[in-house]
């Protein structure tokens, strides 16, 4: 341990441990939360004062949410999530840049597939017709946050030479004469196939969080159908609920 209680400082050994662990959160082995902190005990022997004058410095971070304590394994670093809500129909390219996110394509791919039975009783086609298949891995520069699959109804017109990098709804309109407005929508947390796992570099005991939705024109037709698979470790979702009173 490279640090040391100044004795003669007027700062409370409690402060001065808090401003070391909030130096030492930020070396690189801390700040993604993959190392725990030293342990409680192990910092009262080597700094020679109790555990409560080291928990009480713990407990000021954990209080602002920027470590969480596991009981019995340690403390480490909060990974920090990306949270959007649920009552904002936005897209995902939009409310990253509105979070100051400069969002990167890992993967793109346009490709034709045979509708199963979910997909076609979704679009309400028969099943084993052609759709348009619009796969794409997301995040930024140092992650990848999810993995999203659209299925389009054939009625959209898509040709697969589409620039899939532009927005999407405004693609659809712009191109192809056709206007969403309204997005049916199912969350659920599941463990990731084996496909998904691999696209979002998890363990597949690892859960991710599955959004469904079916997206309608304004004759509430379906336009398409999507399932987005958000990596926990970075993405949440807010969503706030009135009393009606």
């Amino acid at each position: 341990m490279d640090f040391k209680l100044d004795h003669d400082s007027p700062v409370p050994f409690h402060a001065q441990i808090e401003k070391y662990l909030r130096d030492l959160i930020q070396r690189e082995e801390y700040i993604n939360g993959d190392q725990f902190l030293p342990k409680e005990t192990a910092m009262s022997k080597s700094l020679g004062v109790s555990r409560n004058t080291i928990r009480q410095a713990i407990n000021k971070l954990v209080h602002e949410g920027v470590i969480e304590r596991k009981k019995g394994v340690g403390s480490k670093v909060v990974q920090k999530k990306i949270s959007t809500r649920l009552d904002n129909w936005i897209s995902f390219t939009k409310e990253m840049k509105n979070k100051g996110i400069e969002v990167v394509d890992y993967m793109m791919k346009v490709s034709l597939e045979n509708a199963d039975k979910e997909v076609s009783k979704a679009l309400g086609v028969e099943e084993g017709r052609e759709v348009w298949v619009l796969e794409k891995v997301r995040g930024d520069k140092d992650a990848k946050y999810l993995y999203s699959v659209s299925y389009f109804h054939p009625r959209v017109g898509i040709t697969g030479k589409e620039n899939f990098k532009k927005l999407l709804y405004e693609l659809l309109e712009e191109e192809h004469d056709v206007v969403v407005a309204v997005s049916k929508e199912k969350l659920k947390a599941i463990l990731p196939d084996h496909k998904t796992a691999q696209l979002l570099d998890l363990e597949e005991d690892f859960p991710v969080l599955k959004r469904e939705r079916l997206v309608c024109d304004l004759g509430d037709r379906p336009v398409e159908y999507n399932m987005v698979y958000y990596h926990t470790g970075y993405f949440s979702y807010d969503i706030d609920i009135k009393r009606e009173l």
